[in-house]
């Protein structure tokens, strides 16, 4: 994993490369995120039943998005990861839940309409426009209906705002048109702002 990997001009590469790098530092931090997302997902059970889905979590790093379906009475939960060391953390917390290393651009994987509910928490917002089509397109076709993007939807604090940078995301272009996005692929789309920033984005398919 050598440190000039950063300054790829390949995304997925230098994305690899970061999301490697700060996995043991990211599964520290899982307990700060449970809070944010224990709101969240209070949110999700309201619009949509969670109890006996099953779930698919793409980028689900270290696994604590995942585990709330799970908590919540989902029958099956199943994270997707593309980083290695962010999969080794995530196996050691929630042993209850498979993982699977692959890429949210191509779920080959997994068959059309495989899963109740298809989910990432922040991994749309860190990519380009193009990419993120991609992501809906294989989140709609192995969704049985239901997509629930969790994500930036308000104020970033400037401590994120800097760690977008390093990261060279594109939230800034995500929160000014990710819902135009989802309204031109989805039947019904729905936006709800929880805290700290964040928000859910429900879609259902056509």
């Amino acid at each position: 994993m050598p440190v000039k990997d950063y300054f790829l001009k390949d995304e997925n590469k230098r994305a690899r490369f970061i999301f490697n790098f700060i996995a043991p530092i990211y599964g520290k931090v899982d307990a700060g995120l449970v809070k944010n997302y224990a709101h969240a997902i209070g949110i999700v059970d309201e619009e949509i039943s969670i109890k006996g889905m099953r779930v698919l979590d793409l980028g689900t790093g270290t696994g604590a998005w995942a585990e709330m379906f799970r908590l919540n009475g989902a029958d099956y939960v199943q994270g997707v990861d593309f980083s290695n060391k962010m999969l080794e953390e995530a196996r050691k917390k929630h042993p209850k839940i498979s993982f699977l290393l692959g890429d949210a651009e191509n779920l080959k994987d997994f068959d059309d309409n495989s899963f109740d509910l298809v989910t990432a928490s922040y991994v749309l917002h860190g990519v380009k426009k193009n990419k993120r089509r991609k992501m809906l397109e294989e989140m709609k076709r192995v969704s049985g209906k239901h997509i629930v993007i969790h994500d930036f939807a308000g104020p970033t604090k400037l401590f994120l705002q800097f760690l977008e940078l390093l990261e060279r995301s594109d939230y800034k272009n995500f929160k000014k048109g990710f819902l135009d996005e989802l309204k031109s692929m989805f039947a019904s789309v729905k936006k709800v702002e929880t805290n700290n920033g964040s928000g859910l984005y429900f879609a259902v398919k056509k």
